[in-house]
This record gives structure tokens, C-alpha cells and sequence, in this order.
């Protein structure tokens, strides 16, 4: 056991060798916050409120009891693939290939696509993780700030891409933390501007009237990107690219084998099979929102914004006061406050439950209201 003296010194001695060795800007990142939750309505991560029906779950754990955990998962996640192509009802010359989740298939797209300096371009504000994944990648992230209305600036984008000539340019469809979707039109002028990859990122493709997923191979550097978590899967870390297949043959050069775990891929053809009641509870989620919408506008000072996603963005009087009032409440929310001036005074609120909902809006007016 060290005495107290032989411990500074090897705090010392490994402090200054992370400092020799770890990158500066990665030491200087924040880690991405992950909020423990244990006993609050969780309202910050996006996620359904809705559980699996008894026998669906009855279903899925049969599934699960048969899965090999002594063997690898198959690499190239074939049946989980299949439930994909079946349930998007692909055409068999579109390329698929599975990810642990989104962020790891951007990651993947950023590796392969750019290079040290290399330009990354994006709207702000938008996912975080496309700035810090250009970062890890040593490439150069330019975001390009929406307009006032959250609208796609496209001359501004335009202007970047004759610049920058950039690697890669993300678009979220609908973009988060604004919730809006972006004109399609607009859309389409920045994917024929760019001369290299255009990434549709379709997060929230269940709540949202339009997708460029059909179109995926109407352009040459066009991919869509999406996940299941939106749409109660969140769990499972899945996600996947949709692209012409000469696309998905680089990516998966930089794909890590076994990427996707054996659970993960047994659960998807049997969910993915009852599609129907995931797409009920996005339903019940649309009609929430607007319900929940509605509530918080009512209050004094609060401006909500038009949101083709499972959350809603609200300006209120004071972000951090009001944030504090729903976390005293048990409630979970996220403050956007000082991620961007557009998000000024702003909190995202997931849409929950009827009952979760109401609580927000108690809570609330409880405090706030006339």
C-alpha cells in the first residue's frame, strides 16, 4: 500500500503522462452528459414512453433465450438485414449495413470520408456529435447558423461548399435540438452543391412527413441514415445506412467487425415483424405533441416552435429557473440555454405519456401561470 507522498508522485507522473500523450483537443472535450434518472420522469433523451405489449415481450425473450452468447454475432448481421429490407420494403439494389446505433455509423462515415483537415459541414444549431466526430477524425468542422426561423440558409451553405469544397456535409431531417424538418427543395440544392458525401440523417423519420429515403439513389452522394431508438427501440443500439452499394462496400472497410451484438440482431426481426404497434405509439406521439404544444404555449411568456419530431422546443421567460422548477418536480427535461443564440432561453422537452405530459404542464402553471 503507497503512503500518501508515493501517491502525489504517481498522480503526478500519470498526469503528465496524459498530457504527453492524450490529444490537447481531446482533453479538452467535456464528456457527453448522460443524466442519471433513477426516480424522475424522463423527458431529456427523446426516447418513447411507451413499453413493448406482454406478448411481443413474451415473444422477444423466447427469441433472446436461444441466442448464442458463447459464439460471435454474425458480422455481417444478415437476418437483422433482412427484417430491415422487409419492414422499409427496400428494393434489393439498395445497400443496408447495421450500426451500434447512429452515432456509431457517423462516426464510421466521418472516418471514411474525410481526411486530416478535411471539411465537415454542417447547420447549427444540430447534432452535436457531428462536431465532435470531425474533431476525433482531425478534420475541420465549419457549421453554417440557420436562419432566425430554423430554416436552412442555402446560399450560406452554397457559399461554403464553392469555399470549403468539404469532405462530407451532415443534414439532419428533421433536425434536433429545433425539431423542424427542413425544406426538401433546400435540401436537395445543398446535396446537388456538394461534390462529395451529403448524410440525410433521419433520426426522427417516424414522427415527420417527408424522407429522402426512397430517393436515396437518385443522387450519386446521397446516404440516409437512421435509427431505431426514435421509435421505442432505444435499447437495442441500432442503427443504419441506406445508400447505393458501391457506399455501403467503403464503409464497411471501416465497419468493425461484430459491431452489432447477438441480442441486438435476434430482436430485430421479431419487433421489425410487428411494426404496426411501434407505429401506433408514433401516432399516439404526434397527437401528444401537439396537446403538449399547445399546453406550454399557454403559459405566460412561452413561445413554442413547429416540430416534426417526439419533442417539443420552448422559449420561455428563464430557461435555467424553469428547468429547475421541472427538476424539483421529479422531472427531467433539457436546457438548451448557451448551446447556441438560437436556443436562447430554450428547454427541449420529449413528448411523454397523456399523464407525463400533464405533469410538465402542472408543474409548470403551477409556478409560472397567471
Amino acid at each position: 500500500m503507497m503512503n500518501a507522498r508515493d501517491e502525489d508522485l504517481q498522480g503526478a507522473a500519470r498526469r503528465a503522462c496524459i498530457e504527453r500523450t492524450v490529444r490537447g483537443d481531446v482533453r479538452a472535450l467535456a464528456r457527453y452528459p448522460v443524466t442519471v434518472a433513477d426516480g424522475f420522469v424522463k423527458l431529456d433523451a427523446m426516447e418513447n414512453p411507451y413499453g413493448l405489449p406482454d406478448a411481443l415481450r413474451e415473444q422477444l425473450g423466447s427469441a433472446l433465450a436461444r441466442v448464442p452468447l458463447n459464439r460471435y454475432p454474425d458480422g455481417d448481421a444478415a437476418q437483422a438485414k433482412d427484417a430491415l429490407r422487409a419492414a422499409l420494403r427496400l428494393s434489393p439494389d439498395v445497400g443496408l449495413m447495421l450500426g451500434n446505433g447512429s452515432d456509431e455509423l457517423i462516426q464510421i462515415l466521418t472516418a471514411a470520408v474525410t481526411t486530416p483537415g478535411a471539411v465537415v459541414l454542417a447547420p447549427e444549431p444540430s447534432f452535436v456529435m457531428y462536431r465532435r466526430n470531425a474533431l476525433v477524425a482531425h478534420a475541420r468542422f465549419a457549421g453554417i447558423p440557420l436562419r432566425d426561423d430554423f430554416s436552412l440558409d442555402v446560399p450560406a451553405f452554397e457559399e461554403a461548399i464553392a469555399r470549403e469544397s468539404p469532405a462530407l456535409v451532415w443534414l439532419a431531417f428533421p433536425n434536433n435540438p429545433t425539431g423542424n424538418l427542413f425544406d426538401a427543395g433546400d435540401v436537395e440544392r445543398i446535396i446537388r452543391a456538394s461534390p462529395s458525401l451529403v448524410v440525410v440523417d433521419e433520426a426522427y423519420y417516424a414522427f415527420a412527413d417527408a424522407s429522402f429515403l426512397p430517393r436515396v439513389l437518385a443522387f450519386p452522394n446521397l446516404v440516409v441514415v437512421r435509427t431505431v431508438s426514435k421509435i421505442g427501440l432505444a435499447g437495442l443500439r441500432a442503427g443504419y445506412v441506406v445508400a447505393h452499394p458501391d457506399w455501403i462496400e467503403q464503409f464497411e472497410k471501416v465497419r468493425p467487425p461484430y459491431n452489432v451484438n447477438s441480442l441486438t440482431q435476434a430482436a430485430l426481426p421479431p419487433l421489425l415483424a410487428h411494426s404496426g404497434v411501434l407505429a401506433e405509439q408514433a401516432a399516439a406521439i404526434r397527437a401528444e405533441r401537439v396537446r403538449l404544444s399547445a399546453g406550454l404555449a399557454r403559459l405566460p411568456g412561452v413561445r413554442t416552435f413547429a416540430t416534426q419530431t417526439n419533442f417539443v422546443l420552448a422559449r420561455v421567460p428563464d430557461a435555467a429557473a424553469w428547468y429547475t422548477t421541472l427538476r424539483d418536480a421529479r422531472i427531467l427535461v433539457k436546457n438548451l440555454d448557451g448551446w447556441h443564440p438560437l436556443l436562447a432561453n430554450c428547454l427541449r422537452i420529449t413528448v411523454g405519456t397523456p399523464a407525463e405530459n400533464d405533469a410538465v404542464i402542472a408543474a409548470l402553471a403551477t409556478r409560472y401561470g397567471r
